[in-house]
């Protein structure tokens, strides 16, 4: 970080700017402060030469758009984009939040444990779930551009541009950049997709855990090859890891697990829930509190606006000199030469750039002059570079990269030594940087460069990027600056700030060690409590089928969607559909059958191939039920192993008797016939049917198993099919039917206490009810109806149906309140609130598959709470269509339990979340 020169703008929008943090290939990166709130933020300013670029310009946006879906988890939101109508000015500003690059982190304090290695993992590979989900690639990781915060990992590019060591805009639109890595596709000259995202998660892993790249033995002209064919090298991998990590760097993209996959082995509860209590190792927290305290100190300069022109005598009076910014300006800043160094370099000198029109094995550069757009056809080479090793020293010198671009100038891990390697070059026709994103360093820029990350302009040949020499130290008394400037370790990325300890340059050449001086106490941060982990996977129902009717998971394999014109399934591991079946539009359910996927749809039975939907058995109604012709069935009233229990309905004419002598004959009669039947849907017979009074019309009435015990089902008929002579006999008091689980015979019909026909009822294999009372939840022994014990409730409010979870019973009213008592005594455990508006029915309650989770789900969001205390954990809502036309979403959310996830269904839009 540096005092600003002449030519940096002093305010971009509301922004009031306070100091320069860093250069990087494709930006220049301040840190500002909101005039209206005070608060801190990160402004990613374009280069005004790329930003004039048209193609620069639209990707630029674009990227601010893919930044603004991302955010949330582990992606901080941008704050505002500017697009003025100057073309040379262009940028997006994000919210400030202290972090340090993992780069700077492993130079600190080392590789990094075990459980931080985890988080770290789970963090990305839930971003990269979600990128995947919508079927695009990242391309951005780097140690540069994921940072570690107090909280968790953060990601900030969005892109091949967020890992590039340098960008230049050449004649006709076209953008040269230079990337910081490869994968074996790459190398191979293949088109990259998710799996190669999950390559470079491999190599930024093993670099974490080692502080070095598994690919570093050999030749640096031999380190394409390596990518593609060596084994690599994984023995100081921690061995928990080493087999996850292994897959990942597989050559072959198909043998690499998904991000889903690799977020799941890595924390199973999500990034957010292992990270609770604290992360970082004690030296890497301590030294994000010091950044934070040190940039929050920052004030606003005193001097004259600027005249937004450079100095014609080349470098500006008051800008830090070229071996400061390299040793303290951190990941992304470029290395600047100094006047006095060398203006060519011969290739024998091995930290030297070249350019070369040799066409080498490993390298190669690739020209595209369309204009792509938002996607940037890009032409890939066969280039490479190389991890920079690291230890806990402080940056010393500029040295070559591998795989992934690292800080310039951080020293081997002992026993290792850099290699310098070809890098990875392209020129494309529209990309732009990734709003608010440090792009990693450009200290490997081609002779002639100024620092400000552009190739030669003349170098039109492959591209082999070595480092360039230490920049000398200035002479002793020479003149740096104006004023006072503050030189820190750290680094911008994606409006995150990064850095350690720091060393001021006084006015007139002098330089003052920093004290031990405790720095003022930083003002308390506003902190985002609640914020979910990063969905694996996200899905989305066309919007050209119907809306979904119901939702069901098969064998926690399966998502079975129905809807008006068909049913169709999602795999659950990666969110991708993999078949629809028009026979089973507006079924119902999605029950395990043996190896089969049973649907009940309006007019038959179907059992469906789980793989592709295949229909390999139907029971029409009218031919598995030859003595009910006509029989109308309706919703399945539960299940239970290989047998369902639903209800249907016939009409039949009932003739009039024959009338007596001299009697005009009565009219035939219409009448319902309703039915209770069990179904056995692996044999495909019927079990039993019970006959049982008609609903409603048009007649049948709609049954819910709330309870099954080894002799009886216990089954209560919504209000809503009860007939008007029904409710009239009722009282204002509803009742639970028990049938025989043999023979389907009625035992006996009971009310309990004042439990009306809508209040909610549930029940356990106890033979124990828990139903709604007023605004009171009462228990009652069912065969009896003898009241065991009472909840008090919330004043004007009502329970919603509870939920049975062994000794514990959760609950949920409409006021909003979640809690838990003890089955046998009723004695509360802990009540909370999802502090949203009590309106509407109550939420409906989900406990996860371990059962240490539960979701409240309503109409407004999804509140997971810890299930053993109450502890809020997070809370999700989704925003629904963002178009300006894009129709209101009103239907609540639902959520599934499958495995160690929770899907979360709001209208078309499903997600699906990692829980403990």
């Amino acid at each position: 970080m540096e005092a600003l020169r002449r030519e940096d703008p002093r305010r971009f929008g509301r922004f009031t700017v306070l100091a320069r943090f860093q250069e990087a290939a494709s930006a220049v990166q301040y840190v500002a402060r909101d005039s209206g709130t005070g608060e801190l933020a990160v402004i990613t300013a374009a280069r005004p030469a790329l930003a004039a670029v048209p193609a620069f310009r639209r990707r630029f946006q674009a990227e601010a758009r893919t930044a603004e879906r991302l955010a949330g988890g582990w992606v901080t939101p941008p704050l505002e984009t500017g697009e003025a109508d100057d073309p040379e000015l262009l940028w997006t500003a994000t919210a400030y939040v202290p972090a340090l690059p993992l780069a700077d982190a492993v130079g600190i304090a080392g590789p990094l444990p075990e459980r931080a290695l985890r988080i770290l993992g789970a963090g990305i590979a839930e971003i990269l779930s979600r990128v995947h989900a919508g079927g695009s690639v990242l391309q951005g990781l780097a140690p540069g551009t994921v940072l570690l915060a107090e909280d968790g990992p953060r990601l900030t590019a969005f892109g091949p541009l967020g890992a590039a060591a340098a960008a230049e805009a050449r004649p006709g639109g076209q953008l040269s950049v230079r990337l910081g890595y490869l994968t074996p596709e790459q190398v191979a000259g293949r088109e990259v997709g998710a799996p190669s995202d999950l390559f470079v998660l491999g190599l930024l892993l093993a670099y974490a855990a080692t502080g070095t790249t598994p690919f570093t033995e050999g030749p640096p002209e031999e380190a394409a090859r390596r990518i593609a064919e060596a084994d690599p090298e994984l023995d100081a991998v921690p061995e928990e890891l080493r087999e996850l990590i292994a897959g990942c760097l597989a050559k072959d993209p198909a043998e690499r697990p998904t991000a889903g996959t690799v977020a799941a082995e890595l924390a199973l509860e999500g990034a957010a829930g292992l990270a609770r209590g604290g992360w970082l190792p004690e030296r890497l927290a301590a030294a994000v509190a010091d950044q934070e305290a040190r940039v929050r100190a920052l004030e606003a300069p005193e001097e004259a606006e600027a005249t937004g022109t450079a100095d014609p005598a080349g470098e500006p009076e008051d800008a830090v000199p070229a071996d400061a910014v390299a040793a303290d300006a951190g990941p992304g800043a470029a290395a600047e030469a100094p006047e006095d160094a060398p203006a060519t370099q011969t290739p024998t000198d091995p930290r030297a750039t070249v350019s070369t029109t040799n066409e080498t094995p490993g390298t190669a550069t690739a020209t595209n002059t369309g204009d792509t757009g938002d996607t940037g056809n890009i032409g890939e080479d066969r280039g490479t570079t190389r991890f920079l090793n690291t230890g806990p020293k402080p940056p010393q010198s500029d040295r070559a990269t591998t795989h992934l671009a690292l800080p310039p100038g951080l020293p081997p891990a002992p026993g290792t030594a850099p290699l310098p390697a070809p890098a990875h070059h392209h020129t494309y026709g529209s990309p732009a940087p990734y709003p608010a994103a440090a792009l990693p360093p450009s200290a490997t820029t081609a002779p002639g460069n100024t620092g400000n990350g552009n190739s030669n302009s003349n170098n039109t040949g492959p591209m082999v990027a070595l480092p360039l020499p230490p920049a000398p130290t200035p002479p002793e008394g020479s003149a740096t600056s104006r004023r006072t400037l503050i030189a820190i370790a750290a680094a911008a990325v994606g409006g995150l700030v990064v850095g350690g300890g720091a060393v001021a340059a006084i006015g007139g050449g002098e330089t003052a060690a920093a004290t031990d001086a405790k720095p003022p106490a930083p003002k308390p941060r506003r902190t985002l409590p609640g914020q979910p982990p990063e969905p694996r996977w996200s899905y989305s129902h066309p919007a050209s089928e119907s809306a979904p009717l119901t939702t069901a998971l098969w064998r926690d394999r399966l998502l079975v969607v129905t809807s008006e014109s068909q049913a169709s399934a999602v795999d659950v591991s990666t969110g991708k559909r993999v078949w629809q079946r028009a026979d089973a539009a507006k079924g119902q359910a999605a029950v395990v059958a043996g190896d089969l996927c049973f649907v009940a749809s309006p007019t038959e039975f179907l059992w469906l191939a789980p793989k592709d939907g295949t229909v390999v058995h139907r029971v029409r109604y009218a031919d598995g039920f030859t003595d009910l012709p006509d029989l109308q069935v309706g919703r399945l009233a539960g299940h239970s192993g290989t047998v369902i229990w639903f209800t249907g309905s016939r009409t039949v004419t009932v003739k009039a008797p024959k009338p007596k002598k001299g009697k005009k004959k009565a009219a035939d009669k219409r009448v319902v016939q309703a039915y209770f039947f069990a179904y056995d849907i692996v044999r495909r017979a019927e079990v039993w049917r019970t006959q049982v009074p008609a609903g409603r019309a048009p007649g049948t009435p709609l049954y819910r198993v709330v309870a099954e015990r080894s002799a009886d089902l216990l089954v209560r008929q919504d209000a809503v099919t009860l007939t008007a002579a029904e409710v009239k006999a009722a009282k204002g008091k509803g009742s639970i039917r028990s049938f025989d689980q043999q023979t389907g015979k009625l035992r006996w019909t009971k009310q309990y206490g004042t439990a009306g026909p809508e209040a909610a009822v549930t029940g356990d294999e106890d033979g124990v009810l828990y139903a709604g009372t007023g605004v009171h939840l009462q228990s009652f022994e069912a065969d009896t109806g003898k009241p065991l014990w009472r909840v008090e409730g919330t004043e004007g409010s009502a329970f919603g149906t509870p939920l049975v979870a062994g000794p514990v019973l959760h609950t949920t009213e409409r006021s909003r309140q979640v809690g838990a008592v003890e089955r046998e005594s009723g004695r509360l455990v802990w009540r909370r609130s999802t502090e949203v508006p009590g309106i509407g029915s109550a939420p409906a309650l989900t406990l996860s598959g371990s059962g240490k989770t539960l979701l409240a789900s309503d109409a407004t969001q999804v509140t997971a709470f810890s299930a053993a205390d109450g502890e809020r954990l997070w809370k999700f809502q989704d925003i629904g269509a963002a178009e300006p036309k894009g129709a209101t979403v009103s239907a609540p959310y639902r959520t599934l339990a499958v495995g160690a996830h929770i899907i979360v269904q709001r209208d078309r839009a499903f997600y699906a979340f990692p829980v403990a």
